[in-house]
C-alpha cells in the first residue's frame, strides 16, 4: 500500500516537472518547484553608519577594561569595598564554602560548597584539604563559564597560611582565575 502511494506521488512530481519545462523554454517568467529570490545588495553607506548616541548595554565591558567605577566605602571598613568581584572562602566544622560576590549585590553571583551532592559524593570528608582543593577547581570552572576571570580575594590574616587555604588558592589559580583586580584607570575628559 505504501509503495502504490509512493509511485503515485512520484508520477505527480514528474508531471509537474514536464508542465513547467515548456514555459521555461518559451522565456516566460514562471517559477517551477522552487527558485531562489534575487538578493538585494546592501549599500556600503548603511553598514558604516554609526549611531552618535551610542549606549553601552554590556555592563561588564567597562569593568573588564578597568574603567568602571569601584565603590570605595569607608577606609575603616573591613573587608574593603573597592572591587568588582570578591571571593569569600569559609570553612566550618563540617563543610567548605566559596562564594563570588558582585560589588552591587549582597547575593552571591556564583557559589560552590561541599554541601552540593555531586561534590560531596566524590569526597571522603567534606572539610579536609582535598575538599578545599575540589571546591577551588569547581568554582574556577564555574567562573570561567560565567566570564569572571579576575576577582579580589583577601583571606582573613590568621587563616591565610593554613594548608587548606593555600590549596584552595592554588586550585583557583590553576583554573585560570587571577586573584587580584587591576587598578582603576582614570580617563581625563
Amino acid at each position: 500500500m505504501a509503495l502504490s502511494e509512493l509511485s503515485r506521488s512520484v508520477r505527480l512530481l514528474v508531471g509537474q516537472i514536464q508542465r513547467c519545462r515548456p514555459s521555461v523554454a518559451t522565456n516566460q517568467t514562471a517559477r517551477c518547484l522552487s527558485q531562489a529570490a534575487p538578493q538585494q545588495e546592501p549599500s556600503p553607506d548603511e553598514n558604516e553608519a554609526v549611531n552618535p548616541t551610542f549606549v553601552n548595554r554590556n555592563p561588564r565591558n567597562l569593568e573588564q577594561m578597568a574603567l568602571a567605577v569601584k565603590e570605595r566605602g569607608w577606609k575603616t571598613t573591613w573587608p574593603h569595598r573597592e572591587f568588582y568581584h570578591r571571593l569569600v572562602f569559609s570553612r566550618t566544622q563540617h563543610h567548605v564554602t566559596a562564594e563570588v560576590f558582585s560589588c552591587s549585590s549582597p547575593v552571591p553571583v556564583l557559589s560552590c560548597s561541599t554541601k552540593e551532592w555531586a561534590l560531596k559524593k566524590e569526597l571522603a570528608t567534606t572539610n579536609c584539604v582535598a575538599a578545599c582543593q575540589a571546591v577551588g577547581d569547581v568554582l574556577a570552572q564555574r567562573c570561567q563559564q560565567a566570564g569572571i576571570t579576575r576577582m579580589v580575594y583577601r583571606a582573613i590574616p590568621w587563616t591565610y597560611r593554613s594548608e587548606a587555604v593555600q590549596s584552595f588558592r592554588a586550585a583557583m589559580k590553576e583554573g585560570g582565575i587571577i586573584l587580584s583586580e587591576p587598578r582603576r584607570k582614570y580617563v581625563g575628559t
